[in-house]
């Protein structure tokens, strides 16, 4: 399963490298409007600075409910973004403001909470910012599944989404590992292509891939009740998913008007 979801989502990515791109750059444009005002609004008076990180959060949370309906699309083999990007940001709104609350939580651990309480040089400082780390891992991993699985599952409210997504990851903890070095990594590409491939959006194609795989599992479960979780008959459940993605040559991904 894991070999093919890194197959699928390079496929997936390099299907639709130009919207992906373009909405990178939006992603990107914005980002950099707002670390200039961060960095102005910083000298007048931290606080400001602040604020305005609070509101770029926002911003990204919402228009990341946007891009969550593009990759979903992506993710079925659907070329449809800019129309599924405007619906997607106004139906998914209460998801987008949940998820800003969620990264507004990780920010401040990160920059008052967690420093606040290691300050204190004792035992109950290291405890608390112990249990803080904690928060910040579970969030780390959890977080990644949210708008996958609103997708997937629309008609749940956003509190049923955060839970199910702490219940996928308990359930799910290896391929969450290993899905925590794949992000690394692609991380580490975007910094190299600047933010543009494969970027915000890429790495939220790549979560919806791997959700989407991840639900056949557990349809398959709903199914066959008694069968062994810990033995998935993948080969059988990804067989259309396969057929979909199909087998690709450097040739055909370079010049597939030929195939």
């Amino acid at each position: 399963m894991k070999g093919f979801f890194i197959k699928k989502a390079f496929f997936d990515g390099w299907d639709n490298l130009i919207g992906m791109v373009l909405f990178n750059i939006g992603y990107l444009a914005i980002a950099m409007a707002f670390f200039y005002g961060f960095v102005e609004m910083g000298s007048i008076s931290p606080m400001l600075s602040y604020l305005v990180l609070a509101v770029l959060l926002l911003l990204l949370s919402v228009l990341m409910g946007g891009t969550a309906a593009v990759t979903k699309n992506y993710s079925d083999y659907s070329r449809e973004a800019w129309a599924a990007f405007k619906e997607g940001v106004k139906r998914n709104i209460r998801h987008s403001l949940l998820f800003f609350l969620f990264a507004l939580l990780f920010v401040v651990n990160i920059l008052f909470v967690i420093p606040f309480y290691s300050s204190y040089g004792n035992a109950f400082g290291f405890v608390i910012s112990i249990i803080m780390i904690w928060v910040e891992i579970i969030l780390l991993l959890c977080l990644p599944y949210y708008f996958p699985l609103m997708n997937l599952l629309p008609a749940d409210r956003p509190l049923k989404t955060a839970k199910k997504c702490f219940i996928i990851v308990a359930d799910n903890l290896g391929f969450t590992l290993f899905y925590l070095i794949y992000s690394i990594i692609c991380i580490v590409i975007s910094v190299l292509t600047i933010g543009l491939v494969p970027g915000l959006t890429g790495m939220q194609l790549a979560a919806q891939d791997a959700m989407k795989l991840l639900m056949f599992k557990y349809d398959y479960l709903e199914e066959n009740p008694s069968a062994d979780r810990k033995h998935i008959p993948w080969e059988d459940l990804l067989y259309d998913e396969r057929e979909k993605v199909g087998p690709r040559s450097l040739k055909s991904m370079i010049f597939p008007w030929k195939y």
